[in-house]
């Protein structure tokens, strides 16, 4: 089976579409109305994710490197898997918007279940204001990413 290049492509743009509105979210939610962290604290939560909050810390600045490192590269690659998947829905009559949110809840689940396996500090999933607020940032990804797709997938 070959590779779609125009779908890898939409799917590449998309996931950088979505890897920054997630940020926006992020920024507005989680820093303005929830405190929840620093708006500098945005870039380096992936290193504290994957790599606990003592690597994070002893990075000093290479955590926000790594960090925005790690969060666009799964953003680009979950933006291609989607861009790969949606001709298929497409052809069945599903709409962009709804499989984006079907999707949203895919990924935030396999992503904190990747996050509980690599090591013991992350944050309480069983909270509902993180199950909550983490739904609701993969939303902002993947819809837009979904559209994204959609619209540059059409047929001609």
């Amino acid at each position: 089976m070959a590779i779609d290049g125009k779908a890898v492509k939409a799917g590449l743009e998309g996931g950088l579409l979505g890897g920054v509105i997630i940020w926006i979210y992020e920024a507005i939610v989680w820093v303005g109305v929830q405190h929840q962290m620093p708006l500098q604290g945005i870039p380096r939560n992936a290193t504290g994710l994957v790599f606990g909050k003592p690597a994070q810390e002893s990075l000093g600045l290479a955590a926000y490197v790594l960090g925005t490192g790690i969060h666009f590269a799964f953003a680009l690659t979950w933006g291609v898997v989607f861009a790969l998947i949606w001709p298929s829905f497409r052809r069945r009559g599903w709409e962009a918007t709804l499989i984006g949110l079907f999707y949203a809840v895919f990924l935030w689940i396999v992503m904190h279940l990747a996050i509980a396996i690599v090591g013991d500090d992350h944050p309480n999933y069983l909270d509902p204001a993180v199950i909550i607020g983490g739904f609701m940032s993969h939303f902002f990804f993947a819809v837009p990413l979904a559209l994204h797709v959609k619209r540059r997938l059409q047929p001609a």
